[in-house]
C-alpha cells in the first residue's frame, strides 16, 4: 500500500470512530485531504506562524518511536472540532516506520492526550460584549499591587540553562495559574529584547524557545513561542495565536492582505481564556525602526478582548473573544487607540473614524477622560488656526487647516498632576482638507488651550465672568472679572498680529481693578480683528516674575473700532483704586474734563494740569472734579497718603490731543 493510500484509509477509519461515538457530529467532521503540499508547509512550520483554533486544521510536526523504539519523524493533524472541544488526532508516520492509530476522544470538556487535557476551544463563556463598556482594562477583576513581590522577584531572574530550569525558578514563588502567568509575562517583557536586525532576515531566525532564551531577542514569534512553551511547562494552558496587527508601520486607514504579521498568546485562568502580547508589552522601537527600547506596557497583559481588537486581528475569530466579532472590513476602519489612551483613563474619541473630512475648513474633535487631562496636538504638513478647550471629563478641539490635501494630526496628552510628565501621543487622525475657511485668522501669539478650565481654577481663578474661549465685541469694549482663591498678583497684556502695537501699548489698553479678592480687566481695543489676552500671575509674596496662566480670543469685527488707552498708572495706584472717568488715556484739548475716582487711605486728591484742581470726596465715597485741559499737553492725578505729609505721588498719567 502506498503512503498516500495509506494515509486515506487511516482518515477514514478516524472518521468512523468518532461518528459511532458521536453520530450528531457528523455535520463538523470532513475527511481529511492531505497531500505532498500540506506535508511540505507542515515540515518548514518552525519558520512561519502556527495555525491554531477552532474549526481549523492544526499541523505540527514532533519526534515519536517506532515500535523497535527508532526516533521517527511524525506529522500530527487535528481535523476539526465542535463547540465544547471533541477532537480526532491523526498521525502520519514515515514510509519506514509501523504506523499506529490512536484513539483519543472525550466528551464536553475536551479529550485525554497521555493523561493531560487538552486546549478547549474559546466558546460563548469567554466572550465579551463589543463595544468596550468603559468599565475595566483588563479581562478579569485584577489588583496589580497583589503582584508587586512576584514582579520584583521574576525581573531579577536570570535565565541559566534551558526553559525548564527557568520555569522552575520562576515558580518558587508563583504558585496559582494567575501567579505563574504573570511571573512568565513579567520575565519575557523584561528578559527578551526585539531583534531589530532579525527581523530583517527572518529565514535566518530561530523561533524555537530554547534558542529564544539562549540569544534573549526573537521578533513576535519567537516572544509568542517561548511564552506559550512557558506556560506549558509551568501546567498551564496557553494558545499561540497570529493575525493582523495595527503596529510599527501601520498607516491610517490602510487594508490587510496576504500573510499575518503578528503573533501572541491566549492563556486558560479561572475557566476563562485571556489574551496577551509579551512583544509589545517588553519595550518599542524608535520612529525609524532601528533600535529598541525596554518599556515595560502592563496594558497588552490580560488585556479586555474589546480593547486588544483595536490592534490585534487574529486569523480565527473565535480568539476575539468577542460577541459579536469583528470583520476585517470593521477592523481596517475602526479608529486606533494608542496604548496610552486607556492607559491615562481616557474613554472615547469623536469622530470615531481615522480619516475626517473638513466641513467649510473645519473639522471638530472632541476626547471623552475619566478625570481632568492636559493635552496638546500637531497638525503635520500645514499650517493651522485652531480652539481647544479643555474639560473636567476631555477636551474639545477646532480646526482649521489652511493647505488643502490630507494631513497627520496627532493628540498628545498627560495627567493634571505631573507637572514634569511628557506629554505622550494617544490618537492619531488623517484630516482631509477639501477647502480652507480664510475668514479664519487667530493672532500666533495665542496659546492653547484657549479660555477658562479646571486647570485655571487649580491656579486660583475662579467663577470667571466669561466662560467660553471667544469673547466677541462689536464695539471694541469688553469686561472680564475673576474671583481669585489665591493671594496672587496678576497682570494681563494684549496682543495681535498688528505690528504697530507694541508691548507697552498693549498693556494700556487693559485698566485692571482689584476690589478684596476679585480683580476686573477692562478692555479697550485698539482696532478691529482678532486678540490673545493673556493673563499672568504670582503670589503676592514671590519676588520673581509672573508666570502665564491662560489666554482669552477676543474678536471684533467693526472695523470703525478705534479706541485709545487708557491712562497711564504708576505704582502708587493701589489695590482697590477704580477709575470711572475719564477712561480714554488721551483727552481732547481746550475741554473742560470731569473726574471721578474711588480711592481709600487717602487724606486728599488733585488734578494737575496747567493748573492745580482739587478734587472733593462725595458721599458715595467718590474723589470727583474737573479740570481745563488748556494750554498743557499733559494731566496728572496725584494723591496725598497723610495730611501731615508735603509730597504728592502720581497715580495717574493722560496725554492731551495737540490742538
Amino acid at each position: 500500500m502506498g503512503t498516500m493510500e495509506f494515509q486515506k484509509d487511516l482518515s477514514a477509519v478516524a472518521l468512523d470512530m468518532l461518528l459511532i461515538v458521536q453520530p450528531e457530529k457528523r455535520r463538523t467532521v470532513q475527511r481529511l485531504q492531505l497531500d505532498q503540499q500540506t506535508e511540505s508547509h507542515a515540515s518548514h512550520q518552525g519558520q512561519g506562524f502556527l495555525r491554531d483554533g477552532n474549526r481549523n486544521n492544526r499541523q505540527r510536526q514532533y519526534q515519536g518511536n517506532d515500535l523497535q523504539g527508532h526516533k521517527v519523524q511524525m506529522q500530527q493533524i487535528i481535523t476539526s472540532c465542535s463547540d465544547e472541544g471533541t477532537q480526532v488526532t491523526v498521525e502520519v508516520h514515515a514510509r519506514n516506520s509501523t504506523p499506529q492509530l490512536f484513539k483519543k476522544l472525550s466528551f464536553g470538556k475536551g479529550f485525554q492526550e497521555n493523561g493531560k487535557r487538552r486546549l478547549r476551544p474559546p466558546g460563548w463563556k469567554d466572550q465579551h460584549a463589543y463595544p468596550w463598556d468603559k468599565s475595566c482594562l483588563k479581562s478579569m477583576s485584577l489588583d496589580l499591587k497583589q503582584f508587586e513581590k512576584l514582579d520584583a522577584y521574576a525581573t531579577k531572574v536570570t535565565a541559566k540553562g534551558s526553559v525548564e530550569d527557568l520555569v522552575k525558578t520562576l515558580l518558587r514563588v508563583a504558585h496559582t495559574d494567575l501567579e505563574k502567568v504573570r511571573a512568565i509575562w513579567t520575565w519575557i517583557c523584561h528578559h527578551i529584547e526585539y531583534d531589530v536586525v532579525g527581523f530583517y532576515n527572518k529565514d535566518q531566525l530561530s523561533f524555537k524557545p530554547k534558542d529564544v532564551l539562549q540569544s534573549g531577542k526573537s521578533i513576535c514569534e519567537g516572544y509568542a513561542g517561548l511564552f506559550e512553551q512557558m506556560c506549558s511547562v509551568a501546567g498551564v494552558q496557553c494558545m499561540n495565536l497570529s493575525g493582523h496587527s495595527k503596529g510599527h508601520g501601520y498607516r491610517t486607514g490602510q487594508t490587510f492582505t496576504g500573510e499575518y504579521d503578528h503573533a501572541w498568546n491566549a492563556v486558560y485562568l479561572d475557566g476563562r481564556w485571556h489574551l496577551v502580547d509579551s512583544t509589545w508589552g517588553s519595550g518599542s522601537m524608535d520612529d525609524c525602526f532601528s533600535k529598541f527600547t525596554f518599556r515595560y506596557n502592563e496594558f497588552y497583559f490580560l488585556t479586555h478582548p474589546a480593547l486588544f481588537i483595536n490592534n490585534h486581528f487574529p486569523d480565527n475569530s473565535n480568539w476575539q473573544l468577542l460577541k459579536p466579532t469583528v470583520t476585517l472590513k470593521q477592523f481596517e476602519s475602526n479608529m486606533l487607540y494608542k496604548s496610552d489612551f486607556y492607559k491615562m483613563g481616557l474613554l472615547a474619541a469623536h469622530p470615531e473614524t481615522p480619516i475626517i473630512q473638513t466641513v467649510n475648513g473645519k473639522v471638530a474633535i472632541a476626547v471623552e477622560s475619566h478625570s481632568p487631562m492636559l493635552f496638546m496636538f500637531e497638525l503635520k504638513g500645514a499650517k493651522e488656526y485652531s480652539l481647544m478647550t479643555l474639560k473636567r471629563s476631555g477636551m474639545n478641539l477646532e480646526l482649521y487647516p489652511q493647505k488643502i490635501g490630507s494631513h497627520k494630526l496627532q493628540l498628545y496628552a498627560k495627567s493634571s498632576k505631573g507637572s514634569e510628565e511628557l506629554y505622550s501621543c494617544v490618537l492619531e487622525y488623517i484630516v482631509e482638507c477639501s477647502s480652507i475657511d480664510r475668514n479664519v485668522c487667530f493672532p500666533k501669539e495665542l496659546h492653547q488651550p484657549v479660555g477658562h478650565s479646571w486647570f485655571t481654577e487649580r491656579q486660583g481663578f475662579l467663577k470667571p465672568s466669561h466662560r467660553g474661549p471667544i469673547i466677541n465685541t462689536n464695539d471694541g469694549c469688553c469686561d472680564l472679572s475673576f474671583i481669585l482663591s489665591k493671594d496672587l498678583s496678576v497682570l494681563a497684556s494684549l496682543h495681535s498680529d498688528n505690528k504697530s502695537l507694541t508691548e507697552d501699548t498693549s498693556r494700556r489698553h487693559i485698566l485692571q481693578v482689584c476690589q478684596g479678592n476679585k480683580v476686573d480687566f477692562k478692555i479697550h481695543l485698539p482696532h478691529a480683528g482678532n486678540f490673545a489676552l493673556k493673563i499672568f500671575a504670582k503670589k503676592k509674596s514671590d519676588p520673581g516674575n509672573y508666570n502665564y496662566i491662560f489666554n482669552y480670543l477676543i474678536s471684533c469685527p467693526n472695523a470703525d473700532v478705534k479706541w485709545p488707552v487708557f491712562p497711564q498708572t504708576y505704582s502708587k495706584w493701589a489695590e482697590g483704586f477704580e477709575l470711572v472717568e475719564p477712561l480714554a488715556g488721551l483727552l481732547t484739548a481746550n475741554h473742560s474734563i470731569k473726574f471721578k475716582l474711588k480711592l481709600h487711605n487717602i487724606a486728599k486728591a488733585f488734578v494737575q494740569c496747567e493748573k492745580t484742581f482739587p478734587l472733593s470726596l462725595s458721599k458715595e465715597g467718590y474723589w470727583e472734579g474737573s479740570c481745563s485741559t488748556s494750554g498743557c499737553t499733559e494731566v496728572f492725578v496725584m494723591v496725598l497718603e497723610n495730611a501731615n505729609h508735603k509730597f504728592y505721588s502720581h497715580i495717574l498719567k493722560y496725554e492731551v490731543e495737540p490742538q
